[in-house]
Formats: structure tokens, sequence, C-alpha cells
């Protein structure tokens, strides 16, 4: 755990978690008189990506005022974070050509491969029910709208 990292992802994100929640006053409520609208998500995730900085800040001062600088922090792992980047943005690009399962399950199962998952079986198997879960909950039960399968598949 690198403290300073922490200190500036920690203010970074309660930023993002700030713009999340001024961004989503933008979106238009529901038209139909429902008290949940389509603003509440982004207004929700705002939220807590705000409390979850605010506790990764605290927890870092906490550690900081304990162990001073005498345990041996662990590196950087820059080329770890820019694998897992680039994988981010080459899944957003193939989002709509792969759809969304195909898409989230190659990226959760690099991205736990990259993590120093143990076991790539494990990772392929949660990382497929996750996609399948979320998308049969999301585009099924919910109603929502999410890339299905790409219609060069045939299915």
């Amino acid at each position: 755990m690198n403290l300073m990292f922490d200190r500036i992802g920690s203010l970074f994100f309660a930023l993002v978690g700030a713009l999340f929640i001024a961004e989503s006053q933008n979106i238009s409520a529901s038209a139909y008189g429902s008290q949940v609208g389509p603003n509440m998500f982004p207004f929700g995730l705002g939220i807590i990506l705000i409390l979850l900085s605010l506790r990764l800040l605290w927890e870092t001062y906490k550690k900081g005022v304990a162990a001073s600088s005498s345990e041996s922090q662990s590196p950087l792992r820059y080329k770890r974070f820019l694998f897992i980047l680039a994988a981010t943005v080459l899944y957003v690009l193939l989002l709509e050509k792969l759809g969304y399962v195909i898409s989230s399950f190659a990226f959760l199962t690099y991205a736990f491969t990259m993590m120093g998952s143990k076991s790539v079986l494990k990772s392929v198997i949660v990382s497929l029910l996750f996609s399948v879960g979320v998308y049969v909950i999301y585009v099924h039960l919910l109603k929502g709208t999410l890339p299905g399968l790409p219609t060069w598949l045939g299915v």
C-alpha cells in the first residue's frame, strides 16, 4: 500500500463522485411521475464513490500515523495498471461490436488474471457468471438495455 498514491487517488475519486452527482442533476426526471428517475443511479453511484473515497482517505491517515515510515511500502505496479487501463479502453471500444456478455466476460477474465488470481478456471467461471447474471437481471428483469450478442454469431 502506497499511502501517498492512495491519498491522491481518494481525492481524485471523491471529485469524480462529485462530478457524478452534479451531472446527474442534468438528466431529466421520469416522465411518468415516478419517484425513481434515470438520474437516481448516477446520483447514488456518486454518493457511494464519495463515501468510499472518504473511507480510504481516513484509513490512509490512520495507517500513516500508526506506521510512520517504519514499514516498507510495496512498490507501485505501473505496468499492471497500464495493461488494465488499456484493456478498459479496449473493452469500451468493443462493447457495441461484441455485445455486453462477451466483452465483459473477456475483460473481467483478463483483469482478474492481471490482478493476480491464482486460478484461471475460477476467474473464467466468476467472469461468466457475473456477465451473464448482470445481463439477465438488467435486461430481462429490469427491462433495461445493454448491447446483446453480435449478429455475426447467428444466435
